[in-house]
């Protein structure tokens, strides 16, 4: 986290507020990311327009009464039953 964010120009607090949800980045910072990761802004765009299509999702991230940690958390739980969910149909 802090070589990217040292490498797009911006803080380490910053750049994890961007992660979890809590900031929302400029244009530029957004492509800075994105070519600094070696994608196309489109990409990530697309990867955060796919990311915020849940309404649980964005119901858990916009949940202030939890912890970065907490969120990040339940995210990730609800991210693992829907795959597991998924492989079991298809096997």
């Amino acid at each position: 986290m802090r070589q990217l964010a040292t490498m797009v120009g911006i803080s380490n607090p910053y750049l994890s507020q961007i992660e979890n949800g809590l900031r929302a980045p400029s244009e530029q910072v957004l492509d800075s990311i994105a070519r600094s990761l070696g994608l196309s802004p489109e990409d990530l765009r697309a990867a955060e327009e796919e990311d915020t299509g849940s309404d649980l999702r964005v119901a858990i991230k916009a949940d202030r009464s939890l912890t970065a940690a907490q969120r990040r958390a339940l995210v990730e739980v609800y991210d693992a039953m829907l795959a597991a969910n998924k492989a079991k149909a298809e096997g």
